[in-house]
């Protein structure tokens, strides 16, 4: 297409997939043996563009009714525009949880059918600030046995990863075990994560960190519930040297994340595209984190955060981790595989993913 042309929306689409997981998994809080995912897809100018939120199935009905009535027949290319018109479509029916996350499945969408429209990768249309960004393999169970546990987190370090994660929190008495188990699988030189995912309270929060600090654990995150931002900020004033405390992946809009940065709750700052409104979002997040000077991480799904992550002022690394790596790799042509942990995009428009179709087919919900 040339620039001068005005590409109308043409063809919208969404339907729901959903993956058994490869063992039972667990946190500090849940447990789960399948993910969901909402899948859109939107046509103009002869390009189809691929959005996608790791979400509850009844978001699809939201992207359905009330949410591609604002963008068919509009000019593709005029992204904020569109997604203004979703936020503000959705008013009266809230806009945190499902409604975020259908917002967040267009506006994606939106990005990659724009970037293969114009020709360019989502990354060299925000802009990149860097070429390429480390992530750090994230999984780690409480539902893991110390053999699983040992041979994931072995496999990453293995690979060149220098950060991997495991779940804390569901069995108190058994985390310094867990993390000692995981500090010998991968050695000295490559740096270790928690995440309690808001499992403890303030006074167990600060008990772990201690004895976290044994074993050279560097992130402690969500170690209270994300809604407590006086006992983040307790546990981030209390923690041992070098230990960050992070959280932020729950957030929907960005006066989540303003309230939080403002209360000095994390060192860290952590952004799901897929929760807070789409890259639209998640860019709007990564300003404000930008002026806090406070450094900023992805939350899951690498595939869609490798660009935005590659253009974010503030981003210092994503999240491998390993129900999405494994769904991603499935479904996507193109998804992003790391060299020595460190992520690249592949040079193609858009995020670079091509579905396939017979593996999206296998997974379909009726």
């Amino acid at each position: 297409m040339t620039l001068g042309s005005d590409p109308l929306i043409e063809g919208v689409d969404v339907s729901v997939l959903t993956i058994p997981t490869d063992a039972p998994e667990s946190d500090g809080t849940l447990e789960w043996s399948e993910t969901s995912m909402v899948l859109v897809s939107i046509s103009a100018g002869g390009e189809t563009g691929l959005g996608y939120s790791y979400t509850t199935p009844a978001t699809a009905g939201i992207v359905r009714d009330t949410l591609f009535p604002q963008v068919k027949g509009r000019n593709a290319l005029d992204i904020a525009k569109l997604w203004l018109a979703m936020v503000h479509a959705t008013r009266n029916i809230g806009r945190d949880g499902p409604v975020a996350m259908a917002i967040a499945a267009v506006d994606t969408a939106l990005w990659d059918l724009k970037g293969k429209l114009l020709g360019q990768p989502v990354a060299a249309l925000l802009g990149r600030a860097r070429d390429a960004i480390p992530a750090y393999g994230s999984g780690g169970f409480t539902s893991y046995d110390d053999r699983q546990l040992r041979d994931q987190l072995e496999g990453w370090a293995a690979e060149g990863f220098s950060m991997v994660k495991i779940k804390v929190g569901r069995d108190p008495d058994r985390d310094p075990h867990r993390l000692k188990q995981a500090r010998n699988a991968i050695g000295s030189d490559c740096r270790l994560f928690m995440d309690a995912n808001g499992a403890q309270n303030r006074k167990e929060a600060l008990a772990l960190a201690e004895r976290a600090r044994e074993f050279g654990v560097e992130w402690h995150e969500e170690p209270v519930s994300s809604d407590d931002l006086e006992g983040l900020r307790l546990c981030r004033d209390r923690a041992p040297a070098g230990m960050n405390v992070t959280a932020g992946e729950y957030g929907f809009n960005i006066g989540y994340f303003r309230h939080m940065l403002e209360a000095g709750a994390v060192d860290v700052l952590q952004a799901d595209a897929t929760r807070c409104a789409g890259i639209t979002g998640f860019m709007g997040v990564a300003a404000l984190s930008a002026a806090h000077q406070v450094p900023l991480s992805a939350h899951c799904a690498p595939a869609l955060h490798l660009h935005a992550c590659l253009a974010a002022l503030p981003a210092i690394h994503l999240e491998w981790f390993h129900d999405h790596v494994r769904i991603e790799g499935m479904l996507f042509d193109g998804a992003p595989e790391p060299e020595k942990g460190q992520l690249r995009d592949n040079g193609e428009p858009g995020l670079g993913l091509r579905l396939r179709p017979r593996e999206a087919e296998r997974f379909r919900q009726a």
